[in-house]
């Protein structure tokens, strides 16, 4: 799997997925050249890293056009890109599209993220 390579992060949120915990880190520098807005990243209940990332990524000049931020989705067997959108610089703008990328992918779609405070 090609993770993110993160060097320092500031959690934002935690949430309870199904049997994933999940945290979204804002303020990301990384050392793999990418500038990630956040990333959303879910540890499976029983484990301790994290096997599926989904990430706001900022787009080159040359895509603008499709929107500031892309949305990727990285686990094991799967490094995607989802879409584009400016809505993706706002934090709650980017928590609901990588839910639902999660559900999707995941197959939780009886499941609702749960705030953990």
């Amino acid at each position: 799997m090609n993770a993110p390579k993160i060097q320092t992060a500031i959690p934002q949120r935690r949430y309870q997925f199904g049997e994933y915990t999940g945290v979204v880190l804002g303020e990301i520098e990384s050392g793999d050249g990418v500038k990630y807005q956040y990333i959303l990243a879910l540890v499976r209940e029983g484990e301790d890293r994290p096997s599926f990332y989904v990430t706001a990524e900022k787009n080159p000049r040359s895509r603008a056009q499709e929107g500031s931020h892309r949305l990727r989705v990285i686990t094991q067997g799967l490094d995607e890109e989802v879409g584009c959108s400016n809505a993706w610089v706002e934090l709650d703008a980017f928590c609901a599209e990588a839910f639902t990328v999660v559900a999707k992918v995941l197959g939780l779609s009886d499941e609702q993220p749960v705030a953990i405070a």
